[in-house]
């Protein structure tokens, strides 16, 4: 029988209670001291770690301490410090152009609506979603990365995406069903548990607290894979 969507909801917010139960201090592994830096860390963590994006803004920081520092930093110089964390003439380009614009619109500030972030380059609603909960406490959205994609998937909080991987249906579904104010910490708090427990590969069923509530529970011997 097919789950109704009222059940979901009853189900979502037990899940929720466990997360807050495993991950009371969820918070966003990006190390940064305010709006900017979360911003330009979350920029450079694309296709990266947070490990590896917190080796590097200590250093970017530290000799380009303003946006209009950045905005005016040889992109030479700001391509050598990011190497690591890859793809990095565009992240370069991207933190730039970003900078131009906070410098040029926002009077050097980050702005905190979703509208003005995604006019930024390199912004999209993933990062202004990111930068709204954590660094301005907003709750105007769910961070979906790869993590949370697959956990709502296995989760069966999301059904308009099969896959895991369409972050606009997953965050569509997961507003539905999950409370506002809660928006910023689920995302964290999936990330958490994605990268402690729900592994992509080999997610360690039997020792997840969640397991009661997942209708993929133990299902990974078949189809390890089959949710990224």
């Amino acid at each position: 029988m097919e789950e109704s969507l009222a059940d979901k909801k009853k189900r979502a917010r037990k899940v929720l209670t466990g997360l807050h139960k495993l991950y009371p201090e969820a918070d966003c592994a990006l190390t940064h001291e305010d709006p900017l830096q979360l911003l330009i860390a979350t920029i450079l963590s694309a296709q990266s770690t947070d490990v590896t994006v917190n080796k590097v803004t200590p250093v970017l920081f530290q000799r380009y301490p303003t946006a209009r520092d950045l905005a005016e930093a040889p992109p030479v110089e700001i391509e050598r410090i990011i190497h690591s964390t890859g793809f990095f003439r565009q992240k370069a380009k991207s933190i730039k152009g970003a900078c131009r614009n906070i410098v040029g619109e926002f009077r050097g500030e980050v702005p905190d609506t979703l509208e003005q972030l995604v006019t930024l380059p390199g912004v999209a609603r993933k990062t202004a979603n990111v930068v709204l909960g954590t660094a301005f406490g907003k709750n105007e959205g769910i961070v979906v990365d790869t993590h949370v994609g697959r956990l709502a998937t296995r989760l069966g909080l999301t059904w308009t995406s099969k896959d895991g991987k369409d972050a606009v249906k997953i965050e569509r579904d997961l507003i539905v069903m999950i409370p506002q104010k809660e928006w910023t910490f689920l995302g964290h708090a999936l990330i958490w548990h994605g990268r402690r427990v729900c592994f992509a590969r080999k997610p360690n069923c039997s020792g997840c607290t969640l397991a009661k509530h997942c209708p993929s529970a133990g299902t990974f011997n078949q189809a390890a894979d089959s949710c990224g």
